[in-house]
């Protein structure tokens, strides 16, 4: 391998690089001189956020930027306590916020594993074992069966070699390279051994320019962000314009013009909930506890509401929807009879049924597994503790099969030390399939060839009649068409061994067995849990078509006539809406169907494990990435399955409902208070109450109504049938779908009592400013109670927080009329108990004709779907 070679990088560019002599390598002198030029062969990983960097991401909030000002000028205004307030809600916010994505980060670091984290390299002629980020271009690296590829190598010497490049291509079946052709980084050798020269290293290897194509793909704005965003600047402009006219009104009525700057000025922080961050903040962090709790670690805290909006999941097939692991699921005897076969990843228990039936274990099955055993290089690793599953030692489709046999109820060793291996042909590649010879006790010989059906099941191999033949082969073609990997099994009890190995006569047909990936457990559940919420399911994977439907057949998916988006022919952005299967996709085509599917206004979660998933899994409004898969796409993810368990997906999708409820259920009672104290100072004039509130009042009743009673609300639980319940559009406005209507009409029922009784209370000679001061606070108060989540029947109140909440706070507000301290500071005056008791019976009116006509949320609409698509 001395001299030039040329091989393409992913710019498809052309380089040359001097490759070291097969029989010394490099020195390490010029290894070192390659590393400083090339730098360490390791993906570029994303900058650590500093302290600062996430105070100021948490700081940039529409809300608490308006915040930020209002408390600009309560300072300039010398209003210190008003100024104090906002900046406590503020620092509380940013701290709650701060605290949970440096939690997150350090959860998934106690996740990462290194991919490749030593090489075997040989150096000035002598073998080594180096750090695999110390590899450079030239180095001559060897692997062998269970290693990880540490860098691109061009193979020079390839024996039986197969790769698992599921992590790069989504591909399930491992695949054979020979010499001459390229290893990619990150792939890993099933069978066989190699040696190799690298090519590329760190970010230009096949593993690094796909971790870069994460790295520099920005995601997008969550739609929670989206519409709170709007929302701020909709309440800025609103409560700005009201309050300046209210300025403008009480100047003009004579007022000094320093009292209504101050009054303005709280207003706007009376109309502006400035407690929905901590309301939001606090929400995504209880919901991320108790993802956390489900064994979902969410890296970002808005991702836990995001899955809430999710009206489209694109979901990977190998380790997501499937196990990850090759299994028989189905074998044909000899004689035509089909069997199906189940049990979990390689562990030697499972069933054989038929017809749907479990069955006893017939003797042709017996001996098609007995032969499927023998003819085998793998073997089965038992649990550990750091492995709690059983595991594949060798070609995991040759695992599959000694799993195979163990649940047709034969003990792998013993059998193999019963029929020992004299003698065989390896798998060829041209021929496609091998051959063994056993002896037998009484001194015969068993004779068993498996391979690909087409190069088994023919005439000059086989002593078969050709209807026998025919039967084999259209079930062989029909198991291929279901998405599985089919072996054709053929075996002899002989004399002696057959002369030539490699082209055996006279053997007979034992039978077919299809070897593919099966389906997780529960798996079909959680397709049709996904369809109950309306959410679409689409599959997007990098395997064959054929796999791929089959796979979206049994989740309910795909039927014989709907689409399957291939990649390899055409561009899949381009896919007519209704296509839900996307086969033989490069990681850069998931971009585009992700891009795609948002274009026509979906908010698309993405789920995957492997690296090809990860740029897909950052452009996605919701990157979702399994525990068990490559550091890359968790790195890349939003949220991280620990247990590897889709069916979390679908509860993530619940508590991000929940939570959006619990915020539009606050701001329907924070702005409703809000508006009814606009109102009461706009149109007290009007009823001669002349200045209706000061602006220690306001201020007072907006620090008991939306502080404490505000944030218990986002602890609400989920409404009944949450679950059953279409998504939200997602171009629908946060106060939208009646919200809106729904604020007003509480605003206007607390401007209305209050109004009235400040009216009465001034007709009477009685304090009015105290009575609307007492009205208007205990008024919202008893909004609170009437808009929480509904109660399932029967079942007891779970949020005790809130009228707890409630309570604390009616008897601060009534303090501030009978405690001389706090009438001084808020300028009220002392009312009576007649009077205390009349205002309280006047405050619940505005909840009791809330809670009256309160309506159920209904479940049984169509799934909405944007652009007018099907759901």
């Amino acid at each position: 391998m001395a001299g030039q070679v040329q091989v393409a990088d992913g710019d498809v560019r052309r380089e040359s690089i001097v490759a070291a002599a097969p029989d010394t390598g490099l020195s390490s002198t010029e290894a070192a001189r390659r590393l400083q030029v090339d730098g360490p062969n390791a993906a570029a990983t994303p900058p650590r956020r500093h302290l600062a960097a996430r105070v100021v991401h948490q700081l940039s909030d529409p809300l608490v930027a308006l915040l930020l000002a209002a408390a600009v000028v309560t300072t300039v205004l010398r209003d210190y306590p008003d100024t104090a307030v906002i900046l406590l809600v503020v620092a509380v916010n940013t701290a709650i916020g701060v605290v949970q994505e440096v939690r997150a980060d350090r959860a998934i670091a106690a996740l990462d594993q290194l991919a490749a984290p030593t090489a075997r390299v040989i150096r000035d002629g002598r073998d080594a074992v180096l750090p695999a980020t110390e590899l450079v271009r030239g180095d001559l690296v060897r692997v062998e069966s269970g290693d990880v590829v540490p860098a691109d190598l061009l193979l020079h010497d390839a024996s039986r070699l197969h790769l698992d490049e599921s992590a790069l291509t989504g591909e399930s079946v491992p695949v054979s390279r020979a010499a001459g052709e390229e290893a990619s980084a990150g792939t890993v050798v099933t069978t066989g051994r190699a040696a190799g020269t690298v090519v590329r290293t760190g970010a230009a290897s096949a593993l690094g320019r796909i971790a870069t194509l994460a790295a520099t793909t920005r995601p997008a704005a969550t739609p929670l962000q989206r519409r709170l965003a709007a929302l701020g600047r909709i309440l800025g402009l609103a409560a700005v314009a009201l309050s300046g006219l209210v300025f403008a009104i009480g100047v003009l009525s004579g007022r000094p013009l320093v009292d209504m700057a101050v009054t303005a000025v709280s207003l706007v922080v009376a109309a502006v909930p400035e407690s929905l961050p901590a309301v939001v903040t606090l929400a995504l962090a209880l919901g991320a506890r108790r993802m956390a709790a489900a064994r979902a670690i969410p890296r970002r805290l808005h991702a836990v509401e995001t899955l809430g909006s999710v009206t489209v999941i694109a979901s990977d097939k190998t380790g997501t929807l499937t196990e990850g692991r090759m299994a028989v699921q189905s074998a044909v005897t000899g004689n035509g009879e089909r069997f199906g076969v189940t049990g979990s990843g390689y562990a030697p228990h499972g069933t054989v049924h038929r017809d749907g039936a479990p069955v006893a274990v017939p003797d042709e099955l017996r001996r098609l597994a007995r032969a499927g055993l023998l003819c085998n290089d793998a073997t089965l690793a038992p649990p550990t503790e750091e492995r709690p599953r059983w595991g594949a030692v060798g070609d995991p489709l040759e695992a599959a099969l000694v799993a195979f046999a163990a649940r047709c109820g034969l003990d792998p060793q013993t059998t193999r030390n019963a029929w020992p291996r004299v003698a065989e042909h390896p798998f060829d590649q041209q021929l496609r399939r091998m051959t063994t010879v056993h002896r037998s006790c009484d001194r015969r010989y068993l004779v068993v060839c498996k391979g690909a059906p087409e190069n088994v099941l023919t005439t000059p191999l086989l002593d078969a009649d050709a209807d026998e033949l025919a039967g084999l082969t259209a079930a062989a073609h029909r198991l291929a068409g279901d998405g599985l990997r089919v072996l054709a099994v053929a075996a002899a009890l002989v004399d002696a061994p057959p002369a030539d190995l490699a082209h055996p006569e006279g053997l007979r047909p034992v039978g077919l067995v299809a070897v593919g990936d099966p389906l997780r457990a529960g798996a079909p559940d959680i397709a049709d849990g996904f369809a109950d919420a309306g959410v679409r399911l689409v599959l997007v994977t990098g395997d064959h078509p054929a796999t791929a439907a089959a796979i979206a057949g049994q989740l309910g998916l795909w039927a014989d006539g709907d689409p399957v988006v291939r990649g390899d022919d055409g561009d899949p952005a381009e896919a007519p809406a209704a296509a839900r299967v996307f086969a033989r996709t490069q990681p850069e085509q998931k971009l585009d169907i992700i891009a795609g599917l948002q274009s026509r206004g979906h908010v698309v979660a993405m789920t995957g494990d492997g690296v090809n998933d990860a740029p897909a899994l950052r452009r996605a409004d919701i990157g979702v990435a399994m525990g068990g898969g490559t550091e890359v796409a968790r790195q890349a993810a939003d949220l991280v399955l620990v247990d590897d368990d889709l069916s979390t997906v679908a509860t993530a999708i619940g508590e991000g409902r929940r939570i959006y409820d619990n915020i539009r259920r606050f701001l329907r009672y924070a702005l409703s208070g809000g508006v009814a104290e606009i109102a009461v100072m706009l149109l007290g004039p009007l009823f001669g109450l002349p200045v209706p509130l000061l602006p220690a009042q306001i201020l007072w009743i907006n620090l008991l109504t939306h502080g404490v009673p505000g944030v218990a609300l986002g602890a609400e639980p989920a409404e009944p049938g949450t679950l059953r319940r279409v998504p939200r559009s997602p171009q629908e406005s946060v106060l939208g779908a009646g919200l809106g209507r729904q604020i007003l009409v509480g605003g206007a029922l607390i401007a209305a009592v209050t109004l009235g009784a400040g009216v009465l209370a001034a007709h009477w000679d009685r304090p009015w400013q105290s009575v609307i001061f007492i009205v208007l606070g205990l008024a919202q108060l008893g909004v609170a109670l009437a808009v929480r989540a509904p109660r399932p029947g029967g079942q007891r109140r779970s949020n005790l927080a809130l009228p707890l909440a409630v309570a604390a706070s009616a008897l601060l507000q009534v303090a501030g009329v009978l405690l001389p301290s706090l009438r001084e500071l808020l300028g009220t005056e002392a009312l009576g108990v007649t009077e205390l008791l009349a205002c309280g019976a006047v405050s619940v009116l505005p909840g009791l004709v809330l809670r009256m006509t309160r309506r159920a949320p209904r479940t049984d609409l169509p799934t909405l779907m944007p652009s007018g698509e099907p759901g």
